[in-house]
C-alpha cells in the first residue's frame, strides 16, 4: 500500500484553493469542483459498522442530502452495504483508505464513526481537505488532540458537529433550563451514571489472527503496530488504552456531556480524582469496569459512576440510582432533583415524589442539525459544536488519567481517605456494596486509588509541583505517540 506524509497530503489539490472557497456553501463549491448541483449536500460515512450503519440510514433519509460514498477498512462490511444500497437503486463510491476519500472533491462532508483512536486525526484531515465533519463521540482519544480539532475547525472555517446527540434532545433542553433557572433552588451536585452490562471479553493464550477482510495497518492507523490481543477485533477495542477510553469514554461520554451541560459550565475543573478497577472476572482487557470520579467544579461538583457488573451475582439486571437511573444523570438541587437521561425524565421533590415530567425528545434530529449548519455556515447553529465535544471528552480523559497514575489500595483505606467528602463517601459506599453483591471479596480486594490532581484549565495541563510527581506522569499521558505516517501535527 502506498503511504504519504502530511507534507505530501498538504500538497494535494484540495488544499490549494483559497480559504474563501473552503468556507463557501455546498452549492458554490459544486459549481467550481463538479460536485452535485442544486445545493445538494454530498455525504460520506467513514466506519460503517454499528453507529456508522445507523448514520448511513439517518443521513440517507434527510431531504437534500445524498449519501455519496462509504469508507471502511473491512472489505466485507463495504460490500454488504453496497448490496443493500444497490437494492434501493442507490450507487455510492467506496474507499478503504480515508486519505483517498478526502481527494474526492465532490464530497462536502464526512461522518466519522470509526474506533476512537482515529477520531481526531480524521477530523483534522477532513477540515484540511475542506470537508465539514460529523465526528462520533468521543471527539478525541486524548485531551491534547481534542484541542487540535477545535483549531482545525476554526482555521479552515469548517462546520464540525460532535456525536453527543442528546444535545438535540428537546426534553433535556427544557429540563436543564428548568433546573438552571432555580426552580428547585441552587444546584448542589450533579451525578452521571453509566450502569451498563459489560461481560468478560475472555483470555487469549497469544496473538490472534487478523480477519483476512481487514486491512490491519489502516485499522490501527495512529495506534502502535501490535499483535491482536483479544478474541474479537471489533468493539472490544474499547477496553484497551491504545484504541479506547474505557466505558466512561464510550457510553459514559454521553452522560458526562449531559452533566456538564446541566451545570452550565464551559471549562474544565480545577481538580479530578478517580477510583476503580476491573472486578468480578479476569480477562485480557486493560480498562476498569467499575469506576467513580470526582470533578471539582464550582459551585457544585460533578461525580460520575461506572458499573459493568450486574445488580448482584447471578442476575442480568443492572443497578439503578434511587431506583430511577441506570444510564443517565441526577441533578440534586436544594428543593428537589431531576433524574433522567436520553428522552427526558422526572423532577422529584426531596421526599422522592414525582413533581414534573419532561418528555418527547430523543436526539434524532442531530444529523439534520448538522446539515442545517452546513447550509447556514454558522457553527452557532450546531447543537454540539466541536468545542463542546472536546470539553466533555476531556472530562473522560481526566478521569482515566487519575486512574492510570493511581496505585492499588485497600478498600478500607480508600474509605478513610474520603471521609471528609460526603458525596464521594456516598458513591464509594455504594461502590463497595455493589462489589460485595457481586461476590467480590471486598475485605481482601484492592482498587486503584487515583490521586487528586490539580488541573490548570487555561493551559489544559496538570499542575506539577515537582519533577516526577504523579501530575508529571499524568501530563505525559495527555498526548500519545502517533505511528507514522498517521501523525496529528503540532500545527494544523
Amino acid at each position: 500500500m502506498t503511504t504519504f506524509s502530511r507534507r505530501d497530503f498538504l500538497k494535494t489539490s484540495f488544499l490549494t484553493g483559497s480559504a474563501a472557497l473552503l468556507a463557501r456553501r455546498p452549492a458554490v463549491i459544486a459549481a467550481e469542483t463538479g460536485a452535485s448541483p442544486n445545493n445538494e449536500v454530498r455525504v460520506a460515512v467513514v466506519g460503517c459498522r454499528g453507529k456508522g450503519a445507523h448514520h448511513i440510514k439517518m443521513f440517507g433519509d434527510i431531504p437534500g442530502v445524498r449519501l455519496a460514498a462509504l469508507c471502511d477498512v473491512d472489505r466485507l462490511v463495504l460490500e454488504g452495504h453496497v448490496k443493500k444500497l444497490e437494492a434501493k437503486k442507490q450507487k455510492v463510491a467506496t474507499y478503504r483508505d480515508y486519505r483517498k476519500l478526502l481527494e474526492d472533491k465532490t464530497i462536502d462532508a464526512v461522518v466519522i464513526a470509526t474506533p476512537n483512536h482515529w477520531h481526531s486525526l480524521m477530523t483534522v484531515w477532513g477540515c484540511q481537505a475542506g470537508k465539514d465533519v460529523y465526528v462520533e463521540k468521543p471527539v478525541s482519544h486524548d485531551l491534547w488532540e481534542g484541542r487540535k480539532c477545535i483549531e482545525a475547525a476554526r482555521k479552515y472555517n469548517r462546520i464540525v458537529q460532535h456525536g453527543t446527540q442528546s444535545r438535540s434532545d428537546e426534553a433535556l433542553q427544557q429540563a436543564f433550563e428548568f433546573c438552571r433557572q432555580g426552580n428547585l433552588g441552587k444546584i448542589k451536585w450533579v451525578r452521571g451514571f453509566c450502569y451498563k452490562a459489560r461481560p468478560s471479553i475472555g483470555k487469549t493464550s497469544g496473538p490472534q489472527p487478523i480477519p483476512k477482510e481487514i486491512d490491519y495497518d489502516l485499522w490501527l492507523g495512529p495506534a502502535p503496530m501490535e499483535p491482536l490481543r483479544r478474541k474479537k477485533l471489533h468493539y472490544d477495542w474499547h477496553w484497551f488504552w491504545a484504541t479506547g477510553n474505557a466505558d466512561i469514554g464510550n457510553q459514559g461520554v454521553h452522560e458526562m456531556d449531559m452533566c456538564r451541560w446541566a451545570l452550565g459550565v464551559k471549562g474544565l475543573p480545577s481538580k479530578v480524582m478517580s477510583i476503580g478497577g476491573r472486578f468480578g472476572y479476569e480477562d485480557d482487557a486493560e480498562t476498569p469496569n467499575t469506576q467513580i470520579t470526582l470533578f471539582a467544579y464550582e459551585p457544585a461538583p460533578l461525580i460520575f459512576e461506572v458499573r459493568g457488573l450486574p445488580r448482584k451475582a447471578g442476575e442480568d439486571a443492572m443497578d439503578a440510582y434511587r431506583g430511577a437511573v441506570r444510564v443517565g444523570i441526577t441533578i440534586q438541587c436544594e428543593n428537589g432533583y431531576f433524574a433522567g437521561g436520553a428522552g427526558g425524565g422526572w423532577v422529584y421533590d426531596n421526599e422522592n415524589k414525582k413533581v414534573k415530567q419532561f418528555t418527547g425528545g430523543d436526539g434524532s434530529g442531530h444529523q439534520a442539525n448538522f446539515i442545517k449548519a452546513i447550509r447556514s455556515r454558522k457553527p452557532a447553529d450546531l447543537a454540539a459544536e466541536v468545542e463542546e465535544g472536546h470539553l466533555s471528552a476531556a472530562l473522560c480523559h481526566l478521569a482515566n488519567l487519575s486512574y492510570r497514575v493511581g496505585h492499588d489500595t485497600a478498600l478500607h483505606d480508600i474509605k478513610d481517605s474520603l471521609k471528609e467528602d460526603v458525596e464521594m463517601s456516598d458513591s464509594f459506599q455504594r461502590f463497595t456494596d455493589h462489589l460485595a453483591a457481586n461476590e467480590v471479596k471486598v475485605d481482601h480486594t484492592p482498587a486503584v486509588l487515583g490521586p487528586c490532581l490539580a488541573f490548570e484549565p487555561a493551559k489544559e495541563t496538570f499542575h506539577s509541583a515537582e519533577k516526577y510527581d504523579l501530575a508529571f506522569w499524568a501530563n505525559k499521558l495527555l498526548r500519545r505517540e502517533y505511528r507514522r505516517p498517521y501523525v496529528l501535527p503540532e500545527k494544523v
